[in-house]
This record gives structure tokens, sequence and C-alpha cells, in this order.
């Protein structure tokens, strides 16, 4: 691989940009300024603000990127959004290709034990290939966390923890009761509470008062 230097996402992604920096015997850089008085954009409300909130909260300094193959490291991909616009960041400045790694596997479905995932066809890499999900993000290539792999890394910490949920990675759900249908009805009613929320916010009258 062309690969000048390995550059994270911050915060979350930097102990895997350090270790995969030293086994592929790479630099390691910080290449983006991070502004920490915006929000989460993995739970932002519509696409497009969350579009415009990575370009607030993140800066690239083209010292790190200019005429550089870079490998950008993140904790995950879920939508792409993020990926995809941090990825133009960087060509903005300068980068000749980017190479994006996720330290998650594919995300390809849905949580249904609490955590406000986007439905299936939200999910860049449900249904896709890695090939397609690179095209769909802008990246010259992309890369995944092994499930078995990442499965194995975590036993090392408690052997004796056998089973964990991996169902967003593999679609095999611990409870065994999610079934196709279950998740089709999870989606509809995700879809109805999105078009309310619209429907609300398009009919919503703004007025304005004069005080003396």
């Amino acid at each position: 691989m062309d690969i000048d230097v390995v550059i994270p996402v911050p915060d979350t992604s930097r102990a895997a940009a350090l270790q995969l920096s030293h086994e592929l015997g790479l630099p390691y850089r910080e290449g983006f300024n991070k502004n920490r008085y915006v929000g989460r954009t993995f739970i932002m409300p519509g696409q497009e603000m969350r579009r415009k909130s990575v370009r607030r909260k993140l800066n690239a300094m083209p010292t790190e990127f200019k005429d550089r193959n870079v490998l950008l490291v993140d904790d995950s991909i879920v939508r792409g959004t993020t990926s995809q616009e941090i990825i133009q960041m960087a060509r903005d400045v300068g980068a000749k290709k980017v190479y994006f790694a996720s330290a998650a596997p594919a995300i390809r479905y849905p949580n249904v034990y609490g955590i406000d995932m986007p439905s299936r066809t939200e999910l860049v890499a449900a249904g896709n290939s890695d090939e397609d999900v690179s095209a769909a993000i802008g990246a010259d290539r992309v890369f995944f966390q092994d499930l078995d792999d990442l499965v194995a890394s975590c036993r090392l910490f408690n052997p004796k923890i056998t089973t964990f949920d991996t169902s967003v990675f593999d679609g095999k759900y611990v409870t065994g009761d999610v079934t196709p249908e279950y998740l089709e009805k999870l989606e509809e009613r995700r879809a109805d509470c999105s078009k309310l929320k619209a429907d609300s916010a398009d009919n919503e009258v703004i007025g304005l008062h004069n005080y003396k």
C-alpha cells in the first residue's frame, strides 16, 4: 500500500490509529483540530444537519495532508455521512489518496437493545460490499475490522465470556426472537415518527411580536 501517514479522526480512534501506525511502521500524525463545542453528529436529526456539523466540528490541517496518501482511522462507519465529509475535507487540503479504516466491523444491521441506531436503509454498509462503501463515502479504499479478531481481542480481558452481542455486525440477535418482520415493523414505526416530526416542523408558525 502506498500510505505515507496514519491520521486518526479525533477522539475515539486515537488508540486504534496509534497501534495501527506501529504495526505498519508508518508515521502517526494528528491532522484534525476538533471543536469541542459541537455535539455528536451521529445523533443529530437530518442528514444535512449532520453534514454541516462535521465541517464545524473538525478542521483539517493542510500541512499534514498536502501531497500525501493518508490512512484515516475512525471508530466506525454508520450512515457514512460523517466519513464522506471527512474524506472530502482531506482532499480539499491536498491529500492525493485517502484510505479509510474502521476500528469496528461493517455495521449492517440495526440495534434493538436500546441504542438508537438507524434503520437498515440508512446504514451505508447494509447489503453493500467494501468496494460499494468505498464508492459511497469517496474513499480510495476502505478497511473494516474483522469480527472474529474483535471478539478474540475482547476475550483477552475475560476469557470466561464466551458470547458477545454482535448483532449490528452479523444480524445474530442474542435473544433469538428478532425476526425480519419485527425489524420491518420497527423501521415502519421509525419512518412514521420521522414524518410526523418533519410535518410538525413544516407547520410550525413563528410569531413576531412588538413590545412597547
